[in-house]
């Protein structure tokens, strides 16, 4: 008897086997060990071993006390974990059976009923694994067996004839962060992080979708889909774009297709503050004698991004032009919502993003020392027009650049980038966080001895990996309308004039320079992508740090734990001291060092904005953090805005009215980041006391060429706005108005710091207007209220003005509002 598989095969088609089908089973029963051990326990999948051994309550909760050096022991074992599955003789009748693995953490083994099917090297990569002839009818056991990446980089690390810093993190393809920053703990941990399918196909698979965007004109945007499809036959196929049919011929193996597509009459995809984010779902089948047999969807938004470096009397400029038009950044810096990625819902994912929106952001840093994020994250950006600054994964250390590492890393750089480049929120792909400035600045080769040779050695690994490696793989798997690339973020330390002259720039005089605040005004980059400022989490975030009777002090080892930088209190405390009485309260504290941070960060922002546009982009660090911590983040761990995210969120207004004093000169600015240009506007001017009583009131016109994005307007000496006025007891208000007196943009400016205030006690009101709407009122000025209840406050840490009134949203009805203001504050 002959046998014929292609009429085999389309007999199955007959019997219902036409379609590409899938099995989740990460939603089987998965159990794990020690693999010392004998004794089985029970797992989740996707998971982490610390969240398994903390759901069979092996060790306590490593975010609590100081448990986290309890748990140091988990990163030098190994851990098996396995499930036992069903499969159908329905099932293998199927042509092909693949195993895939979407995240595995990070050296394992894989073994299908005994046998090894694969060893794993990196976290960030997908494996995707051929077992139609290792799988049986019935029970089949799956096992994955985690050796500890600790306990491997060493061993790699030995290979080296120098010391690597940072070692032996750089050694393992895996989130960085989990050796601990000055952030976040140490939590070196294993596991299958993301779901593990069992794909069955028939005859051919769609493998890869990337979609081209040639041109877009209000008429018409004309896209090329670029398509790799992998059949097991030769033949007649069609390919379906939303439906529109392509008859196409395939040959047996991998096939690349290029299909013309048209939308006409398009809607650009715009950035947050110009308009709508409008996508577009493309739908693609692949059909066979017209049934389907795999199908795949893309969202897409069609908009075109550049990244323009021209020289300039200043240097060289750096700013991206989004749709035609060079777009201000406004934004941040994202590190993992959480040490164990797994617990990261969906809802976690679209609320931040949603808070980014609310804050008036327009682009988003994804820092490489995380992960490359859940597509939910970039799906959240693509919806809120929040663009994407995404860094590869290395971050603050020397890398190598031996031929495993190399082919890893390209492999891993293929996996990510075809998954991600047809989201129209990427904007730019960059190489390394902080590794250029690693190699000139920090001085490791001092510190470990390096000979001249071994100093060599590491520019010429740092060459191999991101200005050849990464670059060649982005050329080969991206369309060249995507393929933006900066080697390193930043390009030039903050040490170096340069840096302010061209290129991105983390400047961290404050901070780690400990300069005064008011060094940002002197120290301008080109595109600012990384500085910051330390500050308390919510009193809630506070207490989550224990497990029990929460102790509010800061000399608790608990709090204490929940700093990791080693410096980190002593150099709030002196900053807290220029400008604020420091409070011995813990409330106080909380309050007035997250006040701290917002002034920090104001003073840094707004020197950013006056110079646009010289200056073109202000990323803060950072948004978030991974467990509950005192940081730089603009929102704590449990979601909760910081007084420094109210601020952003005034601060990056599309317009805004600045003032700068210089030389008992005040300079006003006013900002415009929208679309639409500043027309016949002026300036008012009120010097005012903490009564409301206006002592002085003048009216500025434009100085100067009327500029769409930036106009400064006359400057007025301090004198002449204060005179015989205590200037400790008086603010200006500014007001932006249009020729029709409407009010643009406001601001208030104190000639004093915050401490040097002679404030008068504030009589504040809360009225109840709704069960989700207040009403705060107050007599005098009261400065930074602060309102304390369990909800989110649409306004919160804001000046309310003598005599005025302010409807504050609630997100959920509370009965009971505590109010602080920073009089509160001046006599402890």
């Amino acid at each position: 008897m002959k046998y014929y598989p292609y009429l085999f095969f389309l007999l199955l088609f007959a019997k219902g086997f036409s379609q590409t089908s899938e099995r989740n089973l990460s939603e089987e029963n998965w159990q794990f060990k020690n693999s010392k051990e004998n004794t089985w326990l029970s797992a989740k999948v996707p998971g982490m071993v610390h969240l398994d051994l903390l759901a069979n309550k092996v060790i306590q909760d490593p975010f609590k006390d100081e448990n986290e050096k309890k748990v140091q022991w988990v990163e030098s074992e190994d851990w098996d974990y396995q499930t036992v599955f069903k499969v159908s003789a329905r099932e293998l009748q199927n042509q092909n059976c693949e195993l895939v693995f979407h995240g595995l953490d990070t050296f394992s083994e894989i073994y299908l009923n005994g046998k090894l099917l694969k060893k794993t090297d990196n976290m960030f990569r997908t494996w995707n694994i051929p077992v139609k002839n290792d799988l049986k009818v019935g029970n089949n056991t799956l096992q994955i067996k985690f050796k500890s990446s600790v306990n491997i980089g060493k061993d790699l690390a030995k290979k080296v004839p120098f010391t690597m810093p940072e070692s032996p993190r750089s050694f393992v393809r895996k989130a960085q962060y989990q050796f601990g920053w000055d952030w976040g703990p140490r939590l070196v941990t294993a596991g299958i992080w993301k779901d593990v399918k069992l794909n069955f196909w028939n005859l051919a698979k769609l493998q890869n979708v990337k979609i081209e965007q040639k041109s877009v004109t209000n008429q018409k945007a004309e896209l090329i889909i670029h398509a790799e499809i992998f059949a097991e036959q030769n033949g007649k196929y069609s390919f379906l774009i939303s439906n529109e049919v392509n008859n196409i011929s395939l040959k047996q193996g991998l096939n690349k297709i290029s299909i013309p597509y048209q939308i006409l009459n398009p809607k650009l995809w715009q950035p947050n503050g110009w308009g709508k984010a409008m996508t577009y779902l493309l739908k693609f089948s692949l059909k066979k004698d017209a049934q389907i047999i795999d199908k795949k969807d893309e969202t897409i938004g069609l908009r075109t991004i550049e990244l323009i470096q021209d020289l300039d009397k200043k240097g060289k400029s750096f700013y991206f032009k989004v749709n035609g038009n060079p777009m201000y950044a406004k934004g941040t810096n994202w590190i993992p919502s959480d040490s164990f990625t797994p617990r990261i819902t969906k809802e976690k994912y679209q609320k931040l993003i949603k808070d980014c929106k609310d804050a008036n952001m327009n682009m988003i840093r994804v820092w490489g020392g995380g992960i490359y994020e859940d597509d939910e994250f970039y799906k959240a950006c693509d919806e809120n027009g929040i663009l994407v600054w995404q860094d590869f994964m290395f971050a603050g250390s020397f890398y190598p650049s031996d031929e495993d590492f190399l082919n890893n890393v390209k492999e891993e750089v293929k996996d990510q980038v075809s998954r991600l480049q047809n989201h129209p929120s990427i904007a730019l792909w960059c190489g390394n966080n902080e590794i250029d400035e690693a190699i000139v600045n920090w001085g490791y080769q001092k510190q470990f001895k390096y000979s001249k040779e071994d100093s060599l050695q590491v520019w010429k690994d740092y060459r191999k990996v991101f200005h050849e490696v990464i670059p060649n793989a982005l050329k080969e798997n991206l369309t060249s309308e995507k393929n933006i690339y900066w080697p390193t973020s930043p390009s030039i330390g903050w040490g170096h004039k340069e840096s302010l002259t061209e290129g991105d720039s983390h400047y961290w005089g404050v901070w780690w320079g400990e300069f005064p605040f008011e060094i940002y005004s002197e120290k301008v980059p080109r595109f600012a992508s990384e500085y910051g400022f330390q500050g308390m989490p919510s009193l809630e975030a506070v207490k989550s740090m224990f497990s029990t009777n929460p102790d509010l002090n800061l000399e608790n080892p608990t709090v204490k734990a929940h700093e990791k930088n080693a410096r980190g209190f002593d150099i709030i405390k002196k900053y807290m001291e220029r400008d604020y009485v420091v409070p011995t309260d813990f409330v106080k504290y909380n309050y007035v060092s997250q006040l701290l941070q917002a002034r920090g960060m104001k003073i840094a922002i707004e020197a950013h904005r006056r110079e646009k546009p010289d200056n073109m982009g202000t990323l803060y660090w950072q948004l978030n953090d991974c467990w509950p911590v005192i940081s730089w983040s603009s929102i704590d761990y449990l979601g909760n805005w910081k007084a420094l995210h109210y601020q952003v969120k005034r601060s990056f207004e599309n317009k805004v009215i600045l003032a700068e004093e210089k030389s008992e000169t005040l300079n006003f600015y006013a900002v415009n980041d929208a679309l639409e240009k500043f027309e016949n506007i002026s300036l008012e001017v009120q010097t005012m006391d903490f009564s409301g009583k206006i002592l002085i009131k003048k009216e500025l016109q434009p100085a100067g060429k009327d500029l769409k994005d930036i106009l400064k307007f006359e400057s007025l000496k301090t004198s002449e706005l204060f005179a015989n006025y205590d200037k400790n007891k008086i603010f200006l208000k500014l007001s932006l108005k249009d020729v029709n007196s409407k009010i643009i943009a406001e601001n208030i400016y104190f000639f004093s710091k915050p401490k040097d205030l002679k404030l008068t006690k504030p009589r504040i009101s809360v009225k109840k207007i709704s069960p989700n709407e207040i009403e705060i009122s107050t007599d005098v000025l009261a400065k930074d209220v602060y309102l304390m209840g369990q909800t989110h406050f649409s306004d919160n840490f804001y000046d309310l003005l003598p005599n005025t009134k302010r409807i504050i949203r609630l997100s959920a009805p509370v009965s009971d509002i505590k109010i602080l203001s920073l009089w509160d504050t001046l006599n402890n």
